[in-house]
This record gives C-alpha cells, sequence and structure tokens, in this order.
C-alpha cells in the first residue's frame, strides 16, 4: 500500500498587534489630537473654571467656530474607529487575551513593583495587571466621552443622554472630567512607551509573534 504523505499548511504568524490594531491606534492618536486641541479652544469661548484658561498655542481651529469644525471631525473620526475598536476586539477575543482576567490582588501586587522600580517588561506580549486595568478604563472614558459630548452637542435632541448628566452644566462637567483623564492617560501612555521602547516599535512593525493557539476558556472554567 502506498503512503501519501500529507503536509499541513504552516501555522499563520500572528503578531501581538495586527495590522488592524495598529491602523486602529494611529487613527486614535490622529483624532484625540484633534478633539483635545480644539476643544481646549472651544472651552476658551466659555470656560468651565474662571482660573483655567488654555494657551492659544496649544489649540486647534483659531477662533470658535474653527474649533468646533475640526471637533466634529475628530469626533466622527474618534467615534468610528472606536465602535470599529470594540467590535474587532470582541469578535476576535482579543479583549479576553489581553485584558481579562483582572484580580484585585494582581493589581495590587504590580502597583507594589512598579513603586519599586522592579515592574518586569520583558514579555510585552503580555499586559500586567495595571495595565489592563488602565485600558479597560481608558475604554469606559471614552464611551462616557462620546456620550457627553452627543449631550452638550444636541442637549435637546439627545435629552435622554443630557439626564444622565443630570443637565446640560453636568454634561460639560463630564465631559471635560473624561478630557483630563485622557490627557492623563495619553502622557503616561506615551511616558511609558520611551521608556521601553520596544513597546512603540512594536505599535509600527506588529512587534514579536504570539501563540495563535490560545482561546478563551469554555464558559463556567
Amino acid at each position: 500500500m502506498t503512503e501519501v504523505a500529507v503536509h499541513a499548511p504552516p501555522a499563520r504568524v500572528r503578531r501581538m498587534h495586527p495590522l488592524a490594531v495598529r491602523i486602529m491606534h494611529w487613527t486614535n492618536a490622529f483624532a484625540m489630537v484633534i478633539m483635545i486641541g480644539s476643544g481646549w479652544k472651544i472651552y476658551n469661548d466659555e470656560v468651565l473654571f474662571g482660573w483655567l484658561h488654555f494657551p492659544d498655542w496649544i489649540t486647534i481651529g483659531g477662533n470658535a467656530q474653527g474649533a468646533l469644525q475640526w471637533h466634529f471631525l475628530g469626533m466622527w473620526i474618534f467615534t468610528l474607529n472606536l465602535i470599529c475598536y470594540i467590535v474587532y476586539g470582541l469578535l476576535t477575543g482579543r479583549f479576553w487575551r489581553k485584558l481579562l482576567p483582572v484580580w484585585p490582588r494582581q493589581v495590587i501586587g504590580d502597583v507594589r513593583a512598579a513603586l519599586h522600580f522592579k515592574l518586569a517588561h520583558d514579555d510585552i506580549t503580555r499586559y500586567n495587571a495595571v495595565q489592563r486595568v488602565l485600558y479597560i478604563g481608558i475604554i469606559l472614558v471614552m464611551i462616557v466621552q462620546i456620550i457627553s459630548g452627543l449631550a452638550i452637542w444636541k442637549p435637546v435632541q439627545f435629552q435622554e443622554l443630557t439626564a444622565l448628566f443630570y443637565d446640560f452644566q453636568g454634561a460639560r462637567l463630564a465631559h471635560f472630567i473624561c478630557m483630563a483623564l485622557i490627557v492623563a492617560f495619553l502622557f503616561v501612555h506615551v511616558l511609558l512607551a520611551f521608556a521601553v521602547p520596544k513597546t512603540l516599535a512594536a505599535m509600527i512593525t506588529g512587534g514579536p509573534p504570539v501563540d495563535d493557539a490560545r482561546r478563551p476558556p469554555p464558559a463556567g472554567e
């Protein structure tokens, strides 16, 4: 009997950051720069806090009307991109692999290690507990940012959304707080990227290959 050799096709190499993730990451960065810069100009036109004004050289738009146009451009790019990212993360299981589960004991341990400068960065393909909390948190903040932005944009048409923040001024305050949290996250994110350059390179090249065999565990396990 003649033996027939069966050659299995080579397994596809999956990078830490697939091309789709890299495109969405840099698109998000571009949209956030537009929204933050233009948002600061809009804020200056009607401040929430009398002691706080943003210098014109870090704003975008030139005047309030121009800033609004830039803000709407950034808003649509940001919103559509975030929807794509969430759908992608859910359908591909990326959220499960990269962000879950998160246990309080792990977070406390990693915070202690970070305070003692002992938090390891050898394997950049695995997020530590602090990173997972930050990424989950910033996704939720971005969602609230969009909802509060809609409430500010059309407070009457989206009165149900406005009511979530009590009133129009409440929506403005929530929008401002979310902006501050996003700016703080970006500052830490960029700082860590320069502190661990291979993480920045990974978001450009795709990073090291990861085990494609890992799948979310069955429910109940």
